[in-house]
Formats: structure tokens, sequence, C-alpha cells
């Protein structure tokens, strides 16, 4: 039995750590939690990175800088703006990262009961305390069943409509190369949390994710790792993106909803994209 990312008892280890910080990114990572503090005051509760910067696996160049930031109140319109200047400013003065990306959350959404085993495993499992009081310490612990299956990953078959929009209204390599990245990272970690309570493991390697897909689905396992592949490494090509979101996504999804059930609804409008639970670069 294989308890990778779990500790002793089957609860997932917090993955990243300041620590892990590789030296090219240390500079980064100074300037933003100077400048998040600087931009929002006393609005914010704390601040987190996650991704590969934590986790010591950045490729200078190539990897972004993730952040989620928790704030005393529902985000504003100042709030959002802010972040985008925040984010754009990072990106600009900091060649070792491509671009930088900021969620922003009310601490009482990342803390609610409808998002305790996603945004809140998210925050708990997946993100390293930077500035402020962590609210981790408020949330319970996790294992890698098929609750947290269903709630992090179950709403695929409801984004896929979306996706074809998306797909057919982009024009450039560029547009599609930017989809093919997004589409294909989100449908990895799907895959692998398909498996995960099989598994009883965690990983945020996409590589090691498509790897793991494939032991439980073989007659799947070349698709899923030729979409990490791409997820790592995007393709401007409609193709792919077709590829992945009307053969890969449409089966994943039934197989998903079949398995875990639909991810619950959640109420009131979601003012952005959730956060990949992996991002791997």
């Amino acid at each position: 039995m294989e308890h990778s990312g779990l500790d002793a008892y089957g609860y997932f280890e917090r993955e990243g750590s300041l620590g892990r910080v590789q030296r090219e990114f240390a500079p980064v990572v100074a300037a933003a939690r100077s400048r998040i503090a600087e931009a929002y005051g006393r609005r914010l509760h704390s601040a987190y990175l996650y991704g590969s910067v934590p986790r010591g696996t950045a490729r200078p160049g190539r990897s972004d800088l993730d952040l989620l930031l928790a704030l005393h109140h529902e985000p504003g319109d100042d709030d959002r703006d802010a972040a985008e200047v925040l984010a754009r400013g990072l990106d600009e003065d900091f060649p070792q990262i491509d671009g930088a990306g900021i969620l922003l959350y009310g601490k009482d959404a990342l803390l609610s009961e409808q998002e305790r085993f996603d945004l809140g495993w998210f925050l708990a499992c997946l993100c390293t305390p930077l500035l402020g009081a962590d609210l981790a310490e408020h949330l319970p612990r996790y294992r890698p069943d098929s609750l947290l299956a269903r709630e992090t990953n179950g709403g695929l078959a409801g984004v896929l409509p979306t996706w074809r929009e998306r797909a057919r209204a982009a024009g450039t390599p560029e547009e599609h190369r930017k989809l093919c990245r997004a589409f294909a990272r989100h449908l990895v970690r799907t895959g692998f949390t398909l498996v995960m309570p099989r598994y009883e493991g965690w990983t945020s390697d996409l590589a090691e994710s498509a790897e793991i897909f494939g032991r439980y689905y073989p007659e799947r396992a070349a698709q899923m790792r030729a979409a990490a592949a791409v997820a790592l490494d995007p393709v401007g090509d409609p193709a792919v993106v077709r590829g992945l979101v009307e053969d890969l996504g449409p089966w994943l999804a039934d197989e998903y909803t079949a398995r875990h059930g639909t991810k619950a609804p959640r109420q009131g409008p979601q003012e952005q994209d959730p956060p990949e639970p992996a991002e791997a670069h």
C-alpha cells in the first residue's frame, strides 16, 4: 500500500515550504511579501504561495509565481485591480518567473462549509503561509478519499461546454497554446484525483500523476501521458486542443461522475476560476 504525500496515519502532509524556495526565486518571494503588505494593508488577513516555487521544483524563466490572498472581506473591484497591478509588476521586474497569478478570496469563504473539501483543502494542504495567521489552523485534516475527489474535481462535466466555446473562439497559435496548457493540466489533475482514493496517496507532479492514472486505466494511459507532456510544454495546435476537449475530457467526466459523483453546487457568483490543485510548471 502506498502513502506518497501522506503521514503515517493516512492524512495529507502539507506540501511546500519557504525553506524549499530555490535561491533564484528568493528575491521574487521577498518582493511579493513586501508588495502584498503594501498594497492591501489591513484588508489582508493572510497570504500564501502555492505551486512549483514553494515545492522547490520551479524552472527559472519557465515557472510562474502563484499566490493566494485571504482578505478580511469579500474581494471588491479595487482589490482585484490591486492584484492585477501587483501580478504585472512582479512579472515585469523578475525575469526568473514567466508570469504571476494571484487568487483573491474572503477568509469566510475559505473557511466555509461548502468549501471545506475544495478551497479549504487546497489552502490547508497545498498552500505555504507567506504572511499573516495561517487559516489552516481552523480547518480539519484531510484524507485522499472519494469525498475529496468529488469536491475538488467533480465539476469537469460542467466546464466542458465553456471549454468548447473557448476552443472555437481561439484563432492564433498563442491562444491555442494557452488553452492547451490550461485544459491539459486540468485533465491530468482530474485523472489523478479520479484514482487518488485507490492509490491512497498524493503527488503534484503532472508526469507522475499521468503514470499513476495509467496503472488503473491502461487503455487511456498513453493519452494521459501525452496530456501531461503538453501541460508542461504546451503546443499551439488546435487539433491537440480538440482532442482534449472532445475525447479525453468527456470520457473523464463520465467516468468521474460514475465513480465519485458530481461536485456540490456552489452558492453565489464565482468571481474567478478555482485554483488548479497542483500547479506544476
